[in-house]
């Protein structure tokens, strides 16, 4: 606990004026659609206007609609209104304002906070208009219901252009279409201190020192075509790489995710199969969406990385807040049968109290419940939020008749800036120890210092991975990214003492593109157990590939 206050101040000097950017955008070959001209006169009616750049020259303005040539995007202005030079066959240079000016000046005054597009000499300066999808596409309702982000999303970031059929790693028939992905991490760890306390806990973390492929996944996501197709999800890895309550594997390969999601009644979801439990967004999303590079102790110790079950979800509120609710157990991989695995019941439910009409500006908030039978005893424990790392806070293996968990969690997101925190706590009847309170916590802040703004999840309730505005190859610098965090786990009461672990992490996150990744963390931890004050720390270089 003597490093609380050193996060305190990280938290607060993460505050700046930023840009937000909001997708990839080629501004030498962009479409912008439904876009009004500021004049020098304010029309009675005023009607929107297409305007076509191509090869980096303005080279079209029509009121008409105008088909998206070959290797253009459409973006919608949603009613935008532009401001600057139009002269055909020269480099576009102008912006485009949330507000017509003209009506209030202050929009021109304040340009930083109403420009949603700006682009001058074909370089991309601003963007946060959503791509404008043709007619015959599928809408975003259409999408979801298709289940490509089902409630848990898949394991690996998708691809931009995932419904894109000429891709070489997508496929489609008449019944089944999908789409095929990979993903190589690789890590380097290096422990530039340790006391002698820390050593006796838990060994020389020298040891442990080096570099390391941190995951190597493999799966499909894709459609089986009914009437409303049903979507499956297969991903595979070289090893069980969430530690949690799968830490003792050491299989091969594990197919860690294997689900059919189906729709039932109207924005009703019905998802079966190994998949992760509806509980605590840092849990539920991605390794890869997440600030840094591990999740917190709290959630790897208590919560189990993924199970085998039944997940009905939906939303609610009019989409401003979501619920889920599910049995699981673990007798498929466990290889006994239902009556002898230890039974999980699980629900979870989040509302956006706040949520401002362009959604940059969200509160969002989150309760999660879980109940196990305990049949096969109880056992918390994880690494210091390093991988390589031994396991430095171990309750060992005892019985318990049953335990309740429950899960708060609470975000601030306001354009490229986002504060997260949960707290975990975990009651357990234990046949030995009486009853028992084991907790973790953690708050973390990030600042996307290029600008860009992780959309929210509206079905799932969580947020999504930095979408990358101009990679290093449109001639842009990636997306950027500064976190800190301070996470706690005590599992220490009764006659258990597992220990008790305090860490305080930074971060820093470059996404060259949106498949391709290298970011660093560093970790000072403190494990009180046995006795004696712990103290370590390390570094951790990451690279990520994903497959495009």
């Amino acid at each position: 606990m003597r490093v609380l206050p050193r996060i305190i101040a990280l938290i607060f000097a993460l505050a700046a004026n930023s840009v937000a950017l909001a997708q990839v955008v080629d501004p030498q070959n962009v479409l912008i659609t439904n876009v009004f001209i500021v004049t020098g006169e304010e029309e009675e009616e005023p009607k929107p206007v297409n305007v076509l750049v191509r090869d980096n020259k303005l080279d079209l303005v029509s009121p008409d609609e105008v088909p998206v040539p070959d290797g253009v995007v459409a973006v919608d202005a949603e009613g935008g209104y532009l401001l600057g030079t139009l002269k055909l066959g020269a480099e576009p240079s102008f912006l485009i304002l949330d507000a017509d000016p003209r009506a209030d000046v202050d929009v021109l005054l304040d340009t930083a906070k109403h420009a949603v597009f700006a682009v001058h000499g074909g370089e991309l300066r601003k963007n946060t208009l959503l791509e404008a999808l043709p007619e015959d596409a599928p809408t975003e309702a259409e999408v979801a219901g298709r289940g490509w982000m089902a409630y848990s999303p898949p394991p690996l970031a998708m691809p931009v252009g995932y419904l894109d059929t000429d891709k070489w790693n997508r496929w489609d028939t008449r019944w089944v279409d999908g789409l095929f992905v990979a993903g190589l991490v690789l890590d380097r760890v290096h422990f530039p201190s340790q006391n002698a306390a820390s050593e006796q806990q838990v060994g020389d973390l020298s040891l442990f020192e080096g570099g390391e492929i941190r995951g190597l996944r493999v799966g499909a996501v894709g459609t089986i075509n009914f009437d409303k197709p049903w979507v499956y999800t297969v991903f595979g890895a070289t090893h069980a790489f969430d530690r949690g309550y799968e830490v003792g594997r050491t299989d091969d390969f594990t197919w860690f995710d294997y689900r059919l999601d189906i729709p039932l009644f109207e924005k009703i979801n019905l998802s079966v199969g190994k998949q992760k439990e509806p509980i605590s967004m840092e849990r539920i999303m991605s390794m890869i969406q997440l600030p840094m590079q591990e999740r917190t102790s709290g959630s790897d110790a208590l919560l189990p990385s993924r199970n085998f079950g039944v997940v009905f979800s939906s939303t609610w509120l009019n989409e401003r807040g979501t619920w889920a609710g599910g049995v699981f157990n673990n007798f498929i991989d466990s290889g006994e049968s239902i009556g002898s695995t230890a039974t999980q019941w699980i629900g979870r439910a989040t509302w956006l109290p706040f949520l401002t009409q362009d959604e940059s500006h969200l509160v969002h908030l989150g309760v999660g419940l879980r109940q196990t039978n305990a049949k096969n005893g109880l056992q918390y424990l994880t690494e210091p939020e390093i991988n390589k790392a031994p396991v430095f806070v171990d309750t060992g293996l005892f019985e318990a008749r049953d335990a309740l968990q429950y899960n708060l969690e609470a975000s601030w997101r306001y354009g490229p800036y986002w504060v997260h925190a949960e707290y975990t706590g975990t009651n357990v009847d234990s046949v030995n120890n009486g009853d028992l309170s084991f907790s973790g916590y953690h708050i973390a802040a990030s600042w996307i210092i290029s600008g860009e703004m992780r959309r929210y999840n509206k079905k799932a309730g969580i947020l999504g991975p930095i979408p990358v505005a101009k990679t290093v190859y449109q001639g842009g610098w990636g997306a950027w990214e500064v976190a800190a965090r301070y996470s706690s786990v005590d599992l220490t009461d009764g006659g258990i003492d597992g220990g008790e672990m305090d860490i305080l992490s930074l971060g820093a996150n470059w996404w060259l593109t949106p498949f391709f990744n290298l970011n660093l963390n560093y970790r000072f931890i403190e494990n009180n157990r046995d006795g004696l004050d712990g103290e370590s720390s390390g570094f951790i270089g990451r690279v990520t590939l994903l497959l495009e």
